[in-house]
């Protein structure tokens, strides 16, 4: 039975799915059948007699536990084998089940979810964005960092804040029988690191243990499969470090490129021989990642033909290159190509704005994978829903939309006394807010809602008038009045969101400019014309982050916004190496025909600006340019780092010295110069 189930595995894969003892790491290649090789390696060792409650998979997704359980159990033919599969959290609250009484807790707990974390976070501290908090407590739990040093180690004022709210914060929970999506491994690895004999007896129940996805484990991940390894070496991890793709929200790269000191006599699988893409597509993607340091090595080698060269479209602007792409697809499918196979990818969710415009233009069904179209984006109908009250005070449902925009303190409650005015005067309540005098609107919903709310209609009135008189100006009046785009600028995906803004001003602008006779009334009709062009989604090309495409395949892929600054994003916070691996990634999404595309100049921060192509198509011998070897990048701008005589420190500056990097670090006030060699990541 064993053979039957190895027959369709190549050498290397059999290598990987036969190895019974000891460490393993499988080095899994892009479209070189890491999934076929885990399954089968689960349903080889229940083939030899190994108990199938000994066997623990861990994974990311709930949908990926589910493809390889069935995937696995149609190789042995037995569909209720009690091997476990399941997501890291998941293992967690199944633990937790049994044991959290270790930690003077009753085992009836209630998970909360992020919403929910958001409303306490809320009631302990009304003044700090409530998303920002959230995202720093959830990174201080998967560095394992209490509250107690989290407070200790605080110097600025604004991390004491933060640190503060956190002790708050776990209180209420542990008072409240609550645990949040990160206690779910933290509480297991703490009940785990406390109780040594416990320690002793899971890793005994479970013998065996798989890991997918490797490279996206984080420092708390790690940690806790040490402690599942406490009585046995018998970890498989796979994974491919070319593309670890998520530092930006913990995963830890080292976890993988350190995985052979951290456990002694593994066993290292290359598997290098992709199953999906051309030749020629797989030649390029080498080249590209050639040029990061921090990996382990491999080159990916084609099974199939050389394949169709790798287009690289030049264009003037996002409408051209639009344009051209709409173009390509219609020839596509009136080829008779499934739209189903095409896919348009980005680094920077703003630039899809100019691609759904120009599909829909050309009368294609597309859909945004991942993603919400751009003019149905929250930022993007706050904007919109602003725009509409400044031409038209009576529009109530967008004032109710945007009258708490930014936050102001303007709760339901108010909204609900206002709109019953107006139901009872027979009028708009815009027309309320201006006709009650301050004290009236005092006695109705406050002295302060009533002073807010005088503040927010002058506003709305002076950008009117300005709108009447100088058109040009609006956008910076408005900014100035209301600090929209600012209002993001502690928000975790705040990046993203101003992003969407700056193109949806540049927009605005380029109408204005394009049109002088035409107001804001005629732009907002357009794009309410734009968003009403609903297409079928069954046949439908899918446009995406390249984030979101991983792990997807399709036969002909076009890659937009291949501009320094777009991609790759640029400056102290961005990390080059990790760029490039969404460069890779992106590359080896396509399985037939690949396009690149890079415009001279697109709108950005609401101006137009003239751009350079992105180093990436040098790198990757697309076309002609210097090529260079980037030095270690490792360390960027906000990372919190540990020296072994200052302690905590917060990266602040990052500058190449000869073939290291100087680090100017913030120990809670006092910076230092350091090189990087010196310091470790937490």
């Amino acid at each position: 039975m064993s053979d039957k189930i190895l027959a369709s595995l190549n050498e290397t894969q059999k290598q990987a799915a036969m190895h019974i003892d000891g460490p393993l790491l499988i080095l899994a290649g892009a479209g070189s059948g890491k999934t076929k090789t885990i399954t089968t390696r689960l349903a080889y060792l229940i083939s030899l007699g190994i108990d199938p409650a000994s066997i623990l998979t861990l994974t990311f997704t709930n949908k990926a536990a589910q493809e390889m359980r069935q995937r696995a159990f149609a190789l042995i033919d037995s569909p209720n084998t009690p091997a476990l599969l399941c997501t890291f959290h998941k293992f967690g609250l199944m633990f937790l089940k049994f044991h959290i009484g270790e930690l003077g807790r009753k085992n009836n707990f209630i998970i909360i979810d992020t919403d929910d974390k958001k409303r306490i976070l809320k009631t302990i501290d009304k003044e700090l964005n409530t998303a920002m908090l959230a995202n720093e407590i959830s990174n201080m739990k998967n560095i394992l960092l209490s509250p107690s040093v989290a407070k200790a180690n605080a110097q600025m004022k604004l991390y004491q804040q933060i640190a503060d709210i956190y002790e708050k914060y776990e209180s209420y929970l542990h008072k409240n029988n609550l645990v949040d999506f990160d206690d779910l491994l933290l509480l297991t690895y703490q009940i785990l690191d406390k109780n040594e004999e416990l320690a002793k007896e899971t890793s005994e129940k479970y013998r065996y243990i798989m890991v997918d996805e490797y490279q996206d484990t984080n420092e708390l991940q790690y940690k806790l499969l040490k402690k599942l390894c406490f009585k046995h070496n018998n970890l498989c991890v796979v994974g491919d470090d070319d593309q670890s793709i998520y530092g930006w929200r913990g995963a830890t790269l080292k976890n993988i490129l350190n995985f052979e000191k951290e456990f002694e006599n593994t066993k290292l699988v290359k598997l290098e021989k992709n199953y999906r893409s051309t030749d020629t597509i797989l030649n390029h993607a080498n080249q590209l990642i050639d040029h990061n340091r921090d990996r382990m090595g491999k080159v990916l080698k084609g099974t199939r033909a050389k394949g169709k060269a790798i287009r690289v479209y030049e264009s003037h602007d996002e409408n051209e290159e639009a344009r051209k792409i709409a173009n390509d697809i219609k020839e596509l499918i009136n080829k008779g190509i499934s739209a189903s196979e095409i896919a348009v990818l980005f680094r920077v969710n703003a630039l899809s704005r100019s691609l759904e415009d120009g599909l829909n233009k050309a009368g294609i069904a597309y859909r945004l994978v991942g993603g919400v179209k751009f003019y149905e984006r929250a930022e993007i109908k706050d904007l919109i829903a602003f725009f509409r009250v400044v031409t038209n005070k009576n529009d109530d449902f967008s004032l109710k939309r945007i009258i708490n925009k930014p936050k102001k303190g303007i709760g339901k409650g108010t909204v609900d006394k206002l709109e019953l005015k107006a139901q009872e005067r027979k009028t708009t309540i815009f027309a309320v807010i201006e006709e009650l005098s301050a004290e009236e609107l005092g006695v109705l919903c406050g002295k302060k809602n009533a002073s807010t709310l005088k503040v927010f209609l002058a506003s709305i009135m002076d950008l009117s008038d300005i709108l009447k008189e100088a058109k040009m100006r609006f956008l910076d009046s408005f900014e100035e009045c209301f600090d929209y785009r600012k209002s993001y600028n502690n928000a975790p995906d705040g990046y993203d969101r101003q992003g969407n803004i700056d193109e949806f001003y540049g927009l605005l602008r380029d109408f204005f400019m394009q049109n002088p006779l035409l107001d804001l009334d005629d732009f907002l009709n357009e794009i309410a014309l734009a968003s009403e062009r609903e297409n079928l989604e069954d046949l439908a090309v899918s446009l995406m982050s390249i984030h979101a495409a991983k792990g997807l395949e399709y036969s002909h892929i076009f890659i937009i916004g291949l501009e320094e600054g777009f991609f790759p994003i640029v400056g102290d916070t961005c990390n080059m190496e990790e760029e490039r691996r969404l460069g890779y990634v992106a590359f080896t999404r396509a399985k037939d025909e690949l396009v690149l595309s890079f415009v001279h100049s697109r709108f950005y921060k609401g101006r137009r600006t003239s751009l350079l192509k992105s180093r990436f198509l040098c790198e990757s011998g697309l076309v002609k340019g210097s090529l260079t070897i980037e030095k270690n990048s490792a360390f960027k701008k906000g990372d919190l780092i540990k020296h072994k005589i200052f302690g905590m420190g917060r990266v602040e500056k990052v500058t190449q010295v000869s073939k290291d990097l100087k680090l100017t670090i913030n120990f809670g006030g006092s910076k230092r110069d350091i090189l990087s060699s010196f310091v470790e990541k937490i």
